[in-house]
């Protein structure tokens, strides 16, 4: 059985942010009916296209195991549907700018009072205050949740990075809340409101800067490259470049083939318990003795040279070379992986962290499985949906809709031009 089977999600999500959410509550066995507009649907089915005809990979990618319905809510048939939808739906999930909701019609007292059980969860840029009316997308999130000023280099200008955490971040937060509220109503019976604010699951995840920050008014932070540099520091948490978030200097060296491989590199962390087993791989066994260097408060003002001894030995090996002999000694590392390395990866395929999808107009296309693996429920990633492609199924058999209702939803147009064809 599905973790989640039996539960109804009404998505109206777009873009990257909401669709990430409902996509992991389907991976989870949830029933997710993703509602879309007329002859358009999601805006990303027709972004960054490469298929000519076909739905790109930023929607197939972001909408597996779903169905598709299309609707005009702005026809009255339309809204009718939705409430119908409504009434039986155990989440309604949206990702609109702030008021759009309420604009519709859709108010938490109009909701609750059609059906108290229902969940509405929401993704907004901000929380209340200042800046909760404005619109924002995942690099506003990332500068406004804290992690651009905290990213890139001291010298340089702040930098986003290419993990999505502010839209993919907010995405598995409201999945959680989600699954919290559902498990409330288990006692309590009723469905209540989940809010998640990209800028505070951005903040979630930068939790360790905030750390830092309390620690700099206390004082200079030691594992900071800046610090053994003689660098005074500022009165905000600075660019560490590639200095480790925690307790354990950590850094990215160079290996064997850096000169024309942009990803030949490593990431090394000098632990302290391994410190001598470090010291024998490089060829400075004298370190383990040298009051300079034994102790991990002693080699805070001297990491650039250990760094670049360390890069020294690093520079005569492959990463997967230094990788091999590193985690013999149990030496924190990791190599600099390409996306072409991880698409090719076979262990991520077995694991279904990386899956094939075949579409029936695209063909066959690489995704992200489910990161979270359940022993009792396992993932079967199906292909998203063309649009529109189930709304006489969803008319039929989850409304309930007779012949005569669903004809007269169709010619009213509320429904709108299906797409349907490529599927059959």
């Amino acid at each position: 059985m599905k973790a989640l089977e039996g539960v109804k999600v009404l998505d109206f999500t777009h873009v990257q942010s909401g669709p990430t959410c409902t996509q992991l509550l389907a991976w989870f066995g949830a029933d997710v009916i993703k509602v879309e507009r007329p002859g358009t649907g999601d805006i990303t089915r027709s972004q960054l296209c490469d298929v000519p005809d076909a739905d790109s990979l930023y929607f197939t990618m972001l909408n597996h195991n779903k169905r598709s319905i299309t609707l005009d809510t702005k026809n009255p048939k339309g809204m009718e549907v939705l409430w119908e939808m409504v009434k039986i739906c155990d989440v309604l999930v949206e990702n609109f700018a702030p008021g759009v909701l309420d604009r519709m019609g859709l108010t938490w007292d109009k909701i609750h009072a059609v059906n108290p059980r229902l969940i509405v969860a929401s993704v907004k840029g901000f929380g209340p205050g200042p800046y909760e009316d404005c619109k924002v997308y995942e690099n506003v999130a990332q500068c406004a949740g804290g992690s651009a000023s905290t990213t890139g280099f001291r010298d340089g200008l702040p930098m986003v990075t290419g993990a999505q955490i502010g839209d993919s971040g907010t995405g598995l937060h409201l999945a959680l809340g989600i699954v919290t509220a559902l498990y409330h109503r288990t006692h309590s019976g009723l469905g209540q409101k989940v809010d998640c604010a990209m800028q505070d699951g951005v903040l979630n995840l930068c939790r360790v800067k905030l750390r830092d920050q309390q620690r700099l008014e206390r004082g200079p932070m030691k594992e900071y490259s800046q610090y053994g540099e003689g660098i005074p520091f500022d009165d905000a948490v600075p660019r560490a470049g590639n200095d480790s978030g925690g307790g354990q200097p950590g850094r990215i060296v160079k290996c064997k083939g850096w000169e024309t491989d942009p990803n030949a590199y490593l990431y090394f962390i000098t632990q302290a318990p391994v410190w001598e087993k470090i010291c024998d791989i490089i060829g400075e066994p004298g370190w383990k003795t040298d009051p300079n260097y034994a102790k991990p408060l002693a080699r805070l003002p001297r990491l650039n040279e250990i760094f670049a001894r360390v890069e020294q030995w690093t520079m005569t090996k492959t990463k997967f070379e230094a990788m091999d002999i590193l985690n013999e000694y149990d030496i924190p590392c990791g190599p600099i992986l390409s996306m072409k390395e991880i698409a090719e990866e076979k262990s991520l395929r077995e694991t279904g962290t990386v899956v094939e999808v075949d579409h029936p107009v695209r063909g066959k296309y690489l995704s992200v499985g489910n990161p979270i693996k359940l022993s009792d429920s396992p993932t079967v990633v199906t292909r998203s949906p063309l649009l529109g492609e189930h709304t006489d199924e969803i008319l039929r058999d989850v409304l309930k809709f007779d012949e005569r209702r669903i004809a007269a939803v169709t010619e009213s147009g509320a429904t709108g031009a299906l797409t349907r064809a490529a599927a059959e």
